[in-house]
């Protein structure tokens, strides 16, 4: 039987979209449609953990339910930068809000980015404490009273300003430095522990996030990403747990020991990550600690401090976008929460040439338009080949037909007639296949990227087009795919069946309805294509039908 080139590159397209399908749901968390759920990597976290011995771990300052002691009053300081507006309540020292002033609400565009919060949608905050190896001596935790020192609480005019929280518990004084600095996402995080009392105290710091299950908003169908606890180690590298995971056993299954890495709550565009000091021992544990109400977190060991002695622990919270080339400078592996699913072999180099072309451009939308011309020089001869491949089969169409009618009633003989024909003509019957082929992984890569870079979140290409990474509002550019997509088929050779000539100009439409819910920067990059395709598709397709005439 005659094989029909467009039929497989439809095949191929409609592929393409399955497995970005089951993409969405691997980064929603949810089972792969290819293979089984993957063996655990490393040991549960035993019941022994040291988790489980974190000070109420279910106590959230500030939380209804979970209030610190009720003989201390807490308040909350909210720190300015240029770059964050953040809310530290002294009932604990917990970081409890955090909003991000460069970056605008998905949903709802007049507010900015929040991160950590507590409402009645979920809670969200930041937990550091010290757990002592003495029962029933408890230090200052996350519920302890803490008295800020006074000082500015905007950065103003200066390149940083700081927080001062102390609080003093069974015979601990704990000192959290908070710093914060001009146009930087990171918060340093200083912990000077020292000795008051009159015995040996042997102090452990622990540094926590809490994040509720929920999934989420303005999330579609289409437009699906990962939200949950992730962590990197120098051994195991990257790991990105679910709340799922946690729900179901207790804790999700990780590397629970480690002398580097980070522990962090990833979500689309953002981070927040706990930085610990470089080459020092923690354990790492995950565990549900209320209902819908998840932590992922740290615990070091501080050593034996006499009286009168202190120590000091510098930790490191980053909270803020993905920015790769940002976080590769922070921590080792951090780049990593940036997720580009399993093209990242493809997808990193992607970026990084965007990157290099938006450099010069300033603009994402002209340089996916560059990138696209970039690309299609790139596979020029492989295009080139395939388009010649489809204008001979354009010129050979009568003589196909006449083969078609000759043996109509004899399947075999036909298809035998027909191969016949193409090696006279030295016709590829798949060589209008390899264009296609070779794109779908940039098509599905370029995907990943659009879905994964906050330097493209929000970013305008010109008139309508205010976001490349939501969809077309106007659905302009789905309209102009499907009118490409319909030249491209009048352009090609026709099918002889005519049920199947139908199809070729229904799929258009079909997938030109799909790319509505895609980002709009994706359907530039396809639209893009096509009209660059057409045009030399039309050039080679003119020259052999020129060239036929003069025979």
């Amino acid at each position: 039987m005659e094989i029909n080139k467009r039929t497989i590159l439809w095949i191929v397209f409609s592929v393409s979209l399955v497995v970005l399908w089951n993409d969405w749901m691997v980064a929603n968390g949810k089972q792969s449609m290819f293979s089984a759920a993957p063996p655990a990597k490393t040991a549960v976290v035993a019941t022994t953990a040291p988790a489980t011995s974190l000070p109420a771990a279910a106590g959230v300052a500030g939380v209804p339910g979970t209030a610190a002691p009720a003989a201390f009053k807490g308040e909350t300081i909210t720190i300015t930068t240029d770059v964050m507006k953040v809310d530290i309540d002294t009932a604990g020292g917990v970081i409890k809000r955090l909003e991000l002033l460069k970056f605008r609400d998905s949903i709802d565009k007049t507010k900015n980015q929040v991160l950590f919060d507590v409402t009645p949608k979920g809670i969200y905050v930041g937990q550091t404490g010290l757990i002592g190896n003495v029962a029933g001596a408890a230090m200052p935790s996350h519920e302890t009273g803490f008295i800020a020192k006074s000082g500015p609480r905007a950065l103003d005019s200066a390149n940083e300003v700081q927080l001062v929280l102390e609080a003093e518990q069974a015979g601990v004084k704990l000192t959290k430095t908070f710093t914060f600095k001009r146009g930087d996402y990171l918060i340093g995080m200083r912990h000077d522990v020292a000795n008051v009392g009159t015995v040996p105290v042997n102090p452990s710091l622990y540094v926590q996030l809490l994040h509720h299950g929920n999934k989420p908003e303005g999330e579609s169908y289409f437009n699906s990403s990962y939200t949950g606890p992730t962590m990197y180690t120098p051994a195991e590298h990257y790991q990105k747990l679910t709340f799922e995971a946690i729900e179901k056993k207790g804790h999700a299954e990780h590397a629970t020991k480690a002398n580097d890495g980070w522990v962090a709550i990833s979500q689309h565009y953002f981070v927040s990550a706990f930085l610990p000091p470089a080459n020092k021992p923690r354990d790492i544990f995950t565990k549900k600690i209320d209902t819908n109400l998840y932590a992922i977190g740290t615990l070091m060991p501080l050593g034996a401090i006499a009286p009168g002695a202190s120590v000091s622990s510098d930790v490191r919270l980053y909270s803020g976008p993905q920015d790769e080339n940002k976080l590769a400078t922070i921590a080792p592996g951090l780049e990593r929460v940036k997720d580009y699913g399993f093209l990242t072999i493809i997808a990193q180099p992607i970026f990084w040439v965007m990157d290099q072309i938006h450099n010069v451009l300033g603009n994402w939308g002209w340089t996916i338009i560059a990138f696209t011309i970039l690309i299609k020089l790139l596979f020029f001869p492989l295009s080139a080949a395939g388009y010649k491949s489809m204008a001979r089969i354009k010129v050979v169409t009568p003589k196909m037909q006449a083969i078609r009618e000759k043996y109509k009633g004899d399947p075999a003989k036909m298809n035998q007639a027909t191969m016949e024909l193409y090696k006279t003509e030295k016709i590829n019957p798949l060589g209008g296949c390899l264009p296609i082929l070779v794109q779908m992984p940039v098509f599905i890569a370029l995907y990943w990227v659009l879905q994964a870079s906050a330097e493209m979140r929000g970013a305008p290409w010109i008139g309508w087009i205010t976001d490349l990474t939501a969809p077309d509002p106007y659905f302009i550019l789905p309209v102009l795919y499907a009118i490409s997509m319909f030249i491209t088929t009048k352009l090609n050779p026709a099918p002889a069946d005519p049920m199947q000539a139908k199809m070729m100009l229904f799929m258009p439409l079909a997938f030109s309805v799909m790319f509505i819910f895609f980002p709009s920067g994706l359907v530039l990059y396809w639209v893009v294509n096509n009209i660059l395709s057409i045009g030399q598709q039309w050039v080679i397709t003119k020259k052999f039908e020129d060239a036929a005439a003069k025979k």
